[in-house]
C-alpha cells in the first residue's frame, strides 16, 4: 500500500507545482504550491446545483468517475511489492476502468442537453479513441520484453531482463507515458484548461455545469490521474530492486519532475489548432510502434 500513499500525497501537491512553475517562467509572483487544493477544500463544503435538463446520470457522474480513478490506482505496483489488485493481463483492466470513468464524464456532459458540452464530450471522445492503441502498443512492447502481463511483473522484471536495450525502452515508456498523460487530461498541446474560447474548449467545456462538491471531485481525479501517470513513469526508470527508502525520494522526484515538465510545456509551447491534434496523437502510436517493432526484431519473432 506504499504506492497508494505515495500517489495520494503526490496528488495532493502536483497542481501547485504546475501553477508554480508557470507563475515563475512567466515572472509572476503566483500562488501558493497548495493554492489549488485549498479551492478544493472550498468547492468541497459548497453544494452543487443541477440544472433542470440534468438527470441521474449527471448527478452520479463525477463519483462514479472517480471511484474508478481510485480502482485503477490499485493496480499500480510501487518497488517489488506487488499491487493491491495484481492478475494478469491488469494493464488491460486499468486502461478500461480509467475509460469507464470518462465514459460517465462524457454522457454526463450529454445529459445537460446542451450542444456546447456535447461538442466537447464529441471530441473528448475522439481523443482518447487515438490515444488509446499509443497505451496498449507501448504495454505491449514491455509485456514482450519481460514476458509477463501484469503491471507488477513487468515491473519487477524490467531491469533485469539483462538486455542491453534496457534504458532505450526506458526513455521512450518515459516519454510516452507523459504525452498519454497530457491528452488524457486534457492538456497542452491538446486542450489548454484555462481558455473558454468556445470553438476550441474540450474538457473545460464538458464541466461548464458542474458545481460544489462534484466539480471539487472531478478536479481530484484529474490530479489523480497525473500521478498515476508519474508513478509509471517511475517504474520504467527506476529499478524495483533499490532500497525502498531510496524509492520513496525517487518517486517523489519523478513526480515533482513531471509536473514541472507540464508547467514548462504549458509556458513556452502553444496548443494544437483542433485538426492538428489527430495527427499530433497518431504521433505518439507511431513511436510505440517502432519500439514495439524493435522489441519483435531482438526477440526474433520477426
Amino acid at each position: 500500500m506504499i504506492g497508494f500513499i505515495l500517489i495520494l500525497v503526490s496528488a495532493f501537491f502536483f497542481p501547485g507545482i504546475i501553477v508554480r512553475t508557470k507563475s515563475i517562467t512567466s515572472g509572476r509572483k503566483g500562488s501558493g504550491i497548495l493554492q489549488p487544493i485549498k479551492e478544493i477544500g472550498v468547492l468541497l463544503r459548497k453544494g452543487s446545483v443541477f440544472s433542470n435538463t440534468t438527470g441521474l446520470i449527471f448527478q452520479l457522474a463525477p463519483a462514479i468517475s472517480l471511484s474508478c480513478i481510485f480502482c485503477a490506482l490499485l493496480v499500480i505496483p510501487f518497488a517489488n511489492q506487488a499491487a493491491p489488485i495484481s492478475f494478469e493481463g491488469d494493464f488491460v483492466f486499468f486502461s478500461y476502468l480509467l475509460g469507464f470513468g470518462k465514459f460517465f464524464a462524457i454522457i454526463a456532459a450529454l445529459d445537460t442537453g446542451s450542444s456546447f458540452e456535447g461538442m466537447g464530450a464529441n471530441r473528448e471522445a475522439f481523443f482518447s479513441m487515438l490515444v488509446e492503441p499509443a497505451f496498449f502498443i507501448l504495454l505491449a512492447t514491455f509485456a514482450m520484453f519481460t514476458g509477463y502481463t501484469s503491471f507488477s511483473d513487468i515491473f519487477s522484471h524490467f531491469f533485469v531482463t539483462g538486455n542491453n536495450y534496457v534504458l532505450i525502452y526506458s526513455i521512450i515508456g518515459f516519454y510516452l507515458f507523459i504525452q498519454i498523460a497530457m491528452v488524457e487530461n486534457c492538456r497542452i498541446p491538446v486542450d489548454d484548461p484555462k481558455t473558454h474560447l468556445e470553438l476550441t474548449m474540450i474538457h473545460e467545456v464538458m464541466i461548464l455545469d458542474n458545481s460544489g462538491f462534484d466539480k471539487a471531485l472531478i478536479h481530484i481525479g484529474s490530479y489523480l490521474k497525473f500521478s498515476i501517470y508519474g508513478a509509471l513513469m517511475c517504474n520504467v526508470i527506476v529499478p524495483a530492486g533499490w532500497n525502498i527508502f531510496l524509492q520513496i525520494v525517487l518517486f517523489m522526484a519523478v513526480q515533482i519532475i513531471f509536473a514541472i515538465i507540464i508547467g514548462l510545456i504549458e509556458s513556452f509551447r502553444a496548443r494544437n489548432k483542433m485538426n492538428l491534434n489527430p495527427k499530433f496523437i497518431l504521433t505518439i502510436s507511431s513511436i510505440g510502434w517502432i519500439a514495439f517493432v524493435i522489441i519483435l526484431i531482438l526477440t526474433d519473432k520477426i
